[in-house]
């Protein structure tokens, strides 16, 4: 089987489950070597073991991507036993539960703290991420960053601090790029589009008579790409295409967002917001 990223070193941050998982598998069984953190040893030590058996390299780190000393710490192990870094995957949110939790809720009517439980992690964690990954690439003059976004940044979706923050981890990816293109190093926001999770399909199946509008649409389209392999968007299937990516793209959607173009103003040549030097969006 080849291996396309056979010595390449790799990190994806909350990798216990979910997108992070199937990135790091997929990262794993390219031939890298890969490390994947999250919150809890218990739970992150699954993905390792998976990657042993497709015959890839995946070390385990406990690390809380919000305390800047675990995250230092994190790229300092991987400095110290690898002496390189190619590929950095800002994967790690805590927001999900709190999501969960506050349907159907306007921001007024949600606790202030509701900020920091969507964006801590999922955004001041992942500046955090592209720091000192940025300072193990810039000096090898090469590199690959990716923050997982989604059109919550272009178009109103669950709640404000949600889509503050996506729109905040597009511009992130932006201002990084014009940054760190003249040293070698891109960075991209992906955007997986809707993927079946295993809290996701979990909860969904647990609240089955939910009375929430976006709930009901989330199970409905869930139901529906299940019964369609080819559309749907699982870990697995939308990590394969990461491998992929090319550093002329500072965006790049793949999964179901690419039927929704009339339905975000056809943002398939790129989201409005950005800037006008940028080259067009990926559709994968």
């Amino acid at each position: 089987m080849a291996a396309p990223m056979k010595s390449q070193v790799c990190v994806v941050t909350g990798a216990s489950r979910g997108i992070g998982r199937g990135i790091a598998l997929q990262l794993c069984q390219a031939g890298a070597t890969v490390y994947v953190t999250g919150r809890h040893l218990d739970t992150l030590r699954a993905t390792p073991q998976d990657a042993q058996s497709r015959g890839g390299r995946c070390i385990p780190v406990v690390c809380d991507s919000s305390q800047e000393s675990e995250v230092r710490s994190l790229f300092e192990q991987v400095a110290r036993e690898q002496g390189r870094l190619d590929v950095l995957v800002n994967n790690a949110y805590a927001g999900v539960q709190a999501i969960l939790n506050n349907t159907n809720k306007a921001f007024w009517e949600t606790p202030a703290s509701f900020w920091d439980d969507i964006n801590n992690v999922g955004l001041r964690g992942h500046y955090l991420c592209s720091v000192y990954g940025a300072r193990l690439m810039v000096p090898a003059g090469r590199g690959l960053i990716v923050v997982i976004s989604s059109i919550g940044g272009l178009k109103y979706l669950a709640n404000v601090p949600y889509g503050v923050g996506k729109a905040a981890c597009d511009r992130l990816a932006a201002d990084c790029a014009l940054e760190l293109r003249r040293h070698g190093v891109s960075y991209v926001s992906l955007w997986p589009g809707l993927v079946q999770t295993e809290l996701l399909k979990d909860y969904l199946r647990n609240n089955d008579n939910a009375e929430d509008s976006l709930l009901k649409q989330v199970g409905k389209e869930l139901a529906k790409i299940s019964k369609n392999a080819k559309k749907s968007s699982s870990p697995s299937s939308m990590s394969r295409q990461l491998t992929t990516i090319s550093s002329k793209y500072p965006v790049l959607v793949c999964g179901d967002h690419r039927n929704e173009r009339q339905m975000c103003g056809g943002f398939g040549n790129r989201p409005q917001y950005l800037e006008p030097e940028w080259k067009g969006t990926a559709i994968l």
